[in-house]
């Protein structure tokens, strides 16, 4: 059977914002003050689209809830600094368009917290570019698990397999293929094959060189 395309889910670090060197810088200043040093490989943990408490759990041990909630807002202190390096993803204000002009829903799948989402993609302008905005706080489990795709195809009210995904990570490849629909990834040379193993129908550098057409033709 053919689907149309009908929708696309944005992941948001590494996707829609260029936040990865911001977080990493935010997460080892963050460890730091609580005499935890990490080496640099090590962070390579965060930029998985984990949830904020499976972060704070693999590098800090159990947490209550309290503590999670306190050394979650620590955390994000330490990233509003880092605010002024984040900017869009090269090609991608102008790819949003492109979609919203071809009357294709936009979304957003996201680990981060509801409030670090929203505040990102306003502190941006970038908020009114999505219909449908699903954040970490909304599933019980992050990605891999599917959960946070399948909750942002039920509030677009689209079936996933009419659905493609934007993902920069294997984690959120698998979630968003897990949850029936297509995925396509955004990676350097280097960590491109990894997503495509994952399972990633294409991997493209940025959105400069993509088309709406070349999204239409995975659902052929």
């Amino acid at each position: 059977m053919t689907y149309m395309l009908r929708g696309v889910v944005f992941d948001m670090d590494g996707v829609i914002i260029d936040s990865h060197p911001a977080h990493r810088l935010a997460w080892k200043a963050f460890l730091q003050s609580l005499g935890n040093e990490i080496a640099d490989e090590e962070l390579d943990f965060i930029l998985e689209g984990r949830k904020r408490s499976e972060i704070l759990k693999h590098f800090l041990g159990e947490l209550t809830p309290e503590q999670i909630a306190e050394y979650g807002n620590r955390k994000d202190e330490f990233l509003q600094r880092q605010s002024d390096a984040m900017q869009p993803v090269p090609g991608v204000v102008e790819f949003l368009s492109h979609l919203s002009e071809a009357g294709i829903a936009i979304a957003v799948a996201t680990s981060a917290s509801r409030r670090r989402a929203l505040g990102t993609l306003e502190e941006l302008g970038l908020t009114h570019c999505f219909h449908t905005i699903v954040t970490g706080d909304d599933v019980p489990a992050g990605k891999p698990d599917p959960a946070i795709y399948q909750l942002a195809a039920e509030r677009m009210g689209e079936s996933p397999l009419t659905l493609l995904a934007v993902e920069d990570a294997v984690s959120g490849v698998k979630s968003a293929r897990a949850a029936g629909m297509r995925c396509l990834g955004v990676a350097d040379a280097r960590r491109a094959p990894l997503l495509q193993a994952a399972g990633a129908d294409s991997v493209i550098p940025d959105f400069r060189a993509c088309s709406f057409r070349q999204l239409q033709a995975y659902f052929r």
